[in-house]
């Protein structure tokens, strides 16, 4: 909801003469926004084994809350850019530390649908956004639609603090080995050991970066660096030109918009789908061909064609587009041994957040040239790469030998089947 609040109050903010925005500054703070998306990924992927999944996830809602209300009652575009910063660092902490800890306590044969499940969230967030937009900013103001935003704050911050588990791993690595014996066993989770247990020391977090470039996963960070980079590009630059790329190929200006609507519609369906279908199949798998689809679907967009079948089309392609990114979360969490976990879905998500600022840009220079085929081709050749990068993944990834490996560790060289040893 945080992050699509920002669109569904655009045509506000830039109504309002006293903040003094231009639609080249709202692109700006929107990359803004993007910028502490990264680096709240790469900071809380990595802090998390050393500060723990409960702290981070507090100081994460607590951060895009703080920004929403910055952004309610700033006075001008330097206070309303500065909140939408704060508001990326705790969105783009809050991602990776979600993604670990839905690793972790899901059971192994159902851990890509708990992602899917938890991804869904994502695309009901930003029809709320929508909806709130809609709804308040009319005859209430942009500002109420904000504050609205530091609700998480109030509602979710106790929940967590009072309900979220602690990883038996880091309570473990802390010495609080009853603790994380208890937890593990509320949970049906094994009890952990050293090789599930992260290093809590500063060397520990330097060792678990080094350990993404390993012997087994050296070829394989980069490959779902790529892959998410790709899938971001799509996710952010499908998001936000659909509408024009529609309206350049010659719909009505109601029907562009609509078309965004059924596109976020076919993203919760197809986390479900994909979820499912990737604890049987494997992640990799899934995410391939979901990205390969992706690219068929934006490549026939390309033509004209009565409005159902637009419609039917767009659906489809948000069912693929916006699992394949997420089930190469999936996938991340299979390849990395549980206690460089966290770390290594904090650079592949923060790493992929580079695509989530070339994809708007991308399809903007594109659509500059008044081509929407060419735009649509251009998404398709970026689905095109993310279905190679995470493809070659199960090729050069070694099977995993830790004494005392998890599950969800054990999968990757089946891609998601259980090993014979």
């Amino acid at each position: 909801m945080d992050v699509n609040i920002y669109g569904a109050t655009m045509p506000h903010l830039l109504a309002d003469e006293g903040l003094g925005f231009s639609t080249g500054l709202a692109g700006t703070i929107g990359s803004w926004t993007t910028f502490g998306m990264l680096i709240g990924a790469l900071t809380a992927g990595t802090l998390t084994d050393w500060l723990g999944r409960k702290p981070l996830v507090t100081a994460s809602v607590l951060l895009f809350s703080l920004g929403s209300a910055l952004c309610a009652v700033a006075p001008g575009a330097a206070l309303f850019g500065a909140g939408r910063f704060v508001s990326g660092l705790g969105l783009g902490g809050l991602m990776p530390i979600g993604l670990a800890i839905v690793a972790e306590f899901a059971p192994p044969r159902r851990a890509a649908l708990a992602t899917g499940l938890m991804m869904t969230s994502y695309h009901a967030g930003g029809m709320a956004a929508t909806g709130l937009g809609l709804a308040l900013a009319p005859d209430h103001g942009w500002r109420l639609v904000f504050w609205a935003g530091v609700l998480p704050a109030v509602i979710a911050v106790p929940l967590v603090l009072k309900w979220l588990p602690e990883s038996p791993g880091v309570l473990f690595a802390k010495g609080r080995t009853q603790e994380a014996y208890a937890v593990a066993d509320r949970y049906g989770l094994d009890r952990p050991g050293t090789a599930q247990a992260p290093e809590a020391s500063a060397k520990g977090r330097m060792s678990a970066i080094g350990a993404l470039f390993a012997p087994g996963t050296r070829w394989a960070t980069p490959l779902l660096w790529t892959a998410s980079f790709a899938g971001l590009l799509l996710v952010y630059g499908v998001s936000t030109w659909l509408p024009e790329l529609m309206r350049a190929t010659g719909y009505s200006l109601s029907s562009s918009v609509t078309f965004l609507m059924v596109i976020n519609a076919g993203g919760i369906v197809g986390m479900l789908i994909a979820g499912r279908t990737a604890d049987r199949f494997g992640p990799v798998k899934v995410s391939a061909v979901w990205f390969l689809l992706t690219a068929c679907g934006t490549f026939v967009l390309r033509a004209e064609m009565p409005l159902g079948a637009a419609y039917t089309v767009v659906f489809l392609t948000g069912i693929w587009l916006f699992s394949a990114q997420v089930m190469v979360y999936a996938a991340t969490a299979r390849v990395y041994a549980p206690r460089e976990r966290a770390t290594g879905l904090g650079w592949v998500t923060g790493i992929g957040r580079t695509g989530a600022v070339v994809g708007p840009t991308l399809g903007g220079v594109v659509l500059a040239g008044g081509n929407a085929g060419l735009g649509f081709t251009t998404f398709a050749v970026a689905a095109v790469l993310g279905a190679v990068a995470i493809g070659a993944v199960p090729l050069v990834s070694g099977r995993r030998r830790d004494p005392e490996p998890d599950a969800a560790a054990a999968l990757l060289a089946s891609d998601g089947r259980p090993s014979q040893s």
